[in-house]
């Protein structure tokens, strides 16, 4: 099971300030060398962390992955393909929201998203689309000609405890489905060093995004900690 760091909260404690510190590119730096496979940033359109001169350093510095999140709009492809990142990930974005709330409805856009997935693979960089665990849309993605998608954990790690192992059910069958449609399957969002374990037991599942969790752990013990810590979470339940 292969772990990417999300650091965008880095840059929201620099961002609250304006100010140089923290370093997003330190962390990344760190955060590999713990043993992260990959470093995942999401350039919003309102910059409200990452900002462009943090994905410029970071193609330059991230020696495993790196995954830009971003929304399927005209101004990102172009960045996208100006950056050449290793993995774009579409996700929906709309401004008020504090995260990402749900996947990308794929099977009723389609039309628009395959030409959106099309233009970034002529630039020579694998998509992902973050969806729903439903097998609808994980179809759509495979349709539309996505190299992956990214299975959306939100539902999981918000449900009651009593409704937890049906959420868990629903990530694991698109994930199934997934994989059968020969997609590389990912997941992520919510997951925290005390849901994670069952997640990271689901065989289709090769990578987790995790952000939030590492971030706020590394902030009492440090980023090279709290990678390492829940890498170690990983590899126990794989």
């Amino acid at each position: 099971m292969r772990l990417g760091v999300n650091i965008d909260h880095v840059a929201t404690v620099r961002q609250a300030r304006l100010a140089p510190e923290p370093e997003p590119v330190a962390a990344a730096v760190l955060a590999e060398l713990a043993g992260a496979h990959g470093i995942t940033v999401h350039l919003r359109g309102d910059r409200r962390h990452i900002q462009e001169r943090d994905l410029e350093l970071l193609r330059q510095v991230v020696a495993t992955k790196l995954n830009v999140e971003m929304a399927a709009t005209p101004e990102m492809i172009d960045i996208a393909a100006r950056v050449k990142p290793h993995q774009v990930t579409l996700v929906p974005e709309t401004p008020e929201e504090l995260t990402t709330t749900g996947g990308l409805d794929v099977a009723r856009h389609s039309a628009a998203l395959r030409i959106v997935v099309q233009s970034v693979r002529r630039a020579g960089i694998r998509t992902s689309l973050f969806i729903d665990a439903d097998r609808a849309q994980v179809e759509a993605a495979a349709e539309a000609g996505a190299d992956a998608v990214e299975i959306n954990t939100g539902p999981y790690a918000d449900a009651a405890e009593d409704a937890r192992a049906e959420q868990l059910e629903r990530v694991a069958a698109a994930a199934a489905v997934a994989a059968d449609r020969g997609l590389e399957v990912l997941a992520g969002h919510g997951l925290t060093y005390q849901n994670v374990g069952p997640i990271a037991e689901i065989a289709a599942i090769e990578e987790l995004n995790i952000g939030h969790s590492i971030v706020a752990r590394a902030v009492l013990v440090g980023m090279d900690r709290a990678v390492r810590e829940m890498l170690a979470l990983l590899r126990l339940s794989s």
